[in-house]
């Protein structure tokens, strides 16, 4: 078995904090390739596993950027051979991550019993949106009912109106993605201490739910009333929302604290009997009104000038087309141009060994030769071309 790094090259510290580490992806959509680019950018050699005809995005693959910094090999797991050559890899990886249905994987012969009995340290991390066991683990779903039952979603939005969903974000990215990246991790750790592997079981609705954390405290507290648009951090409150501006842009505010309040209704240009608004929380919806008519007499930009440079806790609410361009991104590097797509820089940052794009979105088996050089896996060789 090849899984030990000894039986490896020593990796480059300029490939990332995560060179040497194998990671063997099964090919799905949403939170698992996700989690495996995150892996990739952080330096690890990231093998997706496409099968021929998809699944995908419906998007150019040379464009789908949670490829990127990986490699691919064809193999379709319903033929004879397909099942053996996946466990061969698997015997030679520290991380496998598959997003299939519960079930599934044990059928298509590549499943965490049959990995790990080829390869005991391995870390078999699954990603799904209900997780292995409920009622609802073999059930379809997707980001937004996920994030229905687990409260977060009565969370966003105004009140009085139906919640708003936030993109695929919440749920599949930050409670899927990143805990599954957690737990493989943690599980690698524990995999190079102690010798043996495990399935890490990372579900959608747990990760969500989990980051909830902090509010279900404030909620127990009495610090928070279960409804949206009434507390400090949903819009209630009128120092911590989004305004309209003469152009029909929005700025973001966020003055909670009181230095930074002060100085944000200085720059508003409030009078100082209506910033005064702010200590009557009977009389906020007045405050709200002073604040949002007060927006309203300039442009994004011209507010953007206004509280440039200022503790006053405010920023201007960009698109994704404009958010590369705003000032302090740019100064960071925030975002980067890579094969003709402006994409996000990995994050987060490191000193000793920094992160890059060094691989543009792995188009469908296109490292078939290089992974089975690699990896020694001679039968990939016979696999399908692009």
């Amino acid at each position: 078995m090849t899984s030990e790094l000894s039986d490896r090259p020593p990796p480059s510290p300029a490939a990332g904090p995560l060179a040497g580490v194998r990671v063997l992806e099964l090919a799905g959509i949403g939170p698992g390739p996700f989690a495996a680019m995150l892996l990739a950018d952080l330096g690890a050699d990231v093998v997706r596993v496409d099968r021929p005809g998809g699944p995908g995005l419906g998007i150019d693959p040379a464009r789908d950027v949670t490829n990127r910094n990986k490699r691919s090999v064809l193999i379709d797991l319903k033929t004879d051979d397909g099942p053996g050559t996946v466990l061969d890899l698997a015997e030679r990886a520290d991380i496998l991550i598959e997003g299939y249905r519960p079930g599934v994987a044990e059928r298509l012969g590549v499943g965490p019993a049959a990995c790990l009995a080829r390869n005991p340290r391995l870390v078999y991390g699954r990603m799904t949106g209900w997780g292995q066991t409920g009622p609802l683990a073999a059930t379809a779903g997707h980001d937004i009912g996920y994030i229905a039952v687990t409260g977060a979603l009565a969370l966003t939005g105004p009140a009085g109106a139906p919640p708003v969903a936030p993109a695929n974000l919440l749920g599949d990215y930050a409670g899927g993605s990143l805990y599954l990246v957690t737990g493989v991790l943690a599980a690698l750790h524990h995999a190079r201490t102690g010798g043996r592997g495990q399935v890490v079981d990372a579900a959608v609705v747990d990760g969500t739910a989990h980051l909830t954390a902090m509010i279900h405290g404030m909620r127990a507290a009495g610090a928070w009333q279960d409804r949206r648009g009434a507390n400090l951090l949903d819009g209630g409150a009128p120092f911590y929302g989004v305004y309209e501006t003469a152009d029909r842009g929005h700025m973001a505010v966020g003055a909670l604290e009181q230095r930074f309040y002060d100085t944000f209704a200085a720059l508003l240009g409030l009078t100082p009997g209506e910033a005064g608004l702010r200590a009557d929380p009977a009389r906020w919806e007045e405050l709200r009104t002073a604040v949002a008519t007060r927006f309203r007499t300039r442009t994004r930009d011209e507010w953007t000038g206004v509280f440039e440079g200022s503790d006053a806790c405010v920023a201007p609410v960009l698109s994704l087309a404009e958010a590369p361009g705003h000032p302090h991104l740019a100064a960071r590097g925030t975002f980067t141009e890579d094969a003709g797509i402006i994409q996000p820089v990995p994050a987060p940052r490191f000193s000793g060994t920094p992160t890059s794009v060094r691989r543009p979105p792995a188009r469908p088996g296109a490292h078939t030769a290089g992974v089975a050089g690699d990896w020694d896996v001679p039968a990939l060789l016979g696999r399908p071309a692009p």
